[in-house]
């Protein structure tokens, strides 16, 4: 039977309709599993929070503490495990009593971090170095992998290495705020993830790595960072120049060029990156971009040579080192805070 015209788009509207009415539910169902996944989260922190408040109030006893001594947890693990069943570890139970003594206020608890972010989190000794952690936890929505990751990198004291004691208060407090182009270098850039050996590789070999490896390069290089392309052609009085690496900054709103070197960055490296910035903010930028910025990425750096290379040179240029394997954490916080000391 044919259908009239009228009738056809009456189906058709229908139709349509009916694909809105599938999405409002499957979105109203969506959000409401978000909701409970949040509160079922919010509920477990507060919780475990509780939990360690009862542990050190019943240490704090004295009698209590007499009686059960070292062996509080052992034993509590065994029975909370057999009445309550998984979750009540003895690692777990000594993270709800650090939980609590890190956090003697919930209030100061930021609520959407998981349990799992925050345990790795709490066992940081350091106030600054944690509460730094936490922020950016929050401000990145970190997954537990990320986290783990900049931890084993030392991000706090990367970016906080050659800052002074204010700044270095405020990337504790607020996380990394990004507002010019000193917030989004490292002093040393780790790419363990490459697994090249430490002297068979060439740049090129380098930088095919780099780029079959651009998630973790890109989470290296941290937030904001786009990736626009590789030896990025630069055509200056018909001839052709090649930067290795080329992104945009989203929030800065500019591009970044990076240079890779195996060996010790020279001078006219320096030059070679100026000229790359020159080309880029002349005949690349558009309406709104910034300046951009260079990033010589080199195995060694001699400073007092970058110092005198520099001289007069744009602000946007940097030099930082890199390194194939993961730094020793307890050196980098060592000189850190032996720094912090002296400012």
């Amino acid at each position: 039977m044919n259908l009239k015209k009228n009738d056809m788009t009456d189906s058709i509207e229908h139709t349509n309709k009916y694909h809105v009415l599938v999405e409002q539910i499957s979105s109203a169902v969506s959000n409401a599993k978000k909701q409970v996944a949040t509160a079922i989260n919010s509920t477990l922190v507060e919780t475990y929070w509780n939990i360690g408040k009862y542990i050190v109030e019943f240490e704090q006893d004295g009698q209590a503490r007499a009686k059960y001594g070292e062996q509080l947890l052992v034993n509590l693990s065994k029975d909370l495990t057999a009445l309550l069943g998984k979750g009540f570890s003895k690692s777990n139970l000594f993270n709800m009593r650090m939980f609590y003594t890190r956090f003697p206020i919930f209030q100061a608890v930021p609520g959407k971090l998981s349990w799992t972010l925050l345990s790795e989190i709490i066992r940081i000794d350091n106030e600054l170095e944690r509460n730094f952690y936490l922020a950016e936890a929050v401000n990145e929505n970190w997954s537990s992998r990320q986290l783990i990751q900049q931890k084993e990198h030392g991000l706090f004291m990367q970016l906080a290495l050659g800052k002074n004691k204010d700044q270095i208060m405020a990337l504790a407090q607020k996380g990394n705020t990004i507002e010019k182009p000193e917030d989004i270098i490292k002093s040393t850039y780790t790419l363990d993830f490459l697994n090249i050996p430490e002297i068979t590789y060439s740049e090129n070999s380098l930088e095919d790595a780099l780029i079959a490896n651009i998630e973790h390069f890109l989470l290296e290089l941290g937030k904001g960072f786009a990736f626009v392309g590789r030896q990025y052609r630069l055509t200056v009085d018909n001839s052709n120049y090649y930067a290795d690496l080329v992104f945009y900054h989203i929030i800065l709103k500019c591009y970044v060029v990076i240079d890779l070197k195996i060996g010790k960055v020279k001078h006219e490296d320096i030059g070679q990156m100026n000229m790359y910035l020159g080309y880029f903010a002349i005949d690349k930028n558009n309406t709104g971009d910034n300046p951009p910025i260079g990033i010589i990425l080199a195995k060694e750096k001699d400073e007092v040579m970058v110092q005198y290379a520099m001289y007069g040179n744009n602000n946007n240029l940097f030099v930082s080192k890199y390194q194939l394997y993961l730094p020793e954490i307890e050196d980098l916080r060592k000189l850190l805070f032996q720094n912090l000391d002296r400012k």
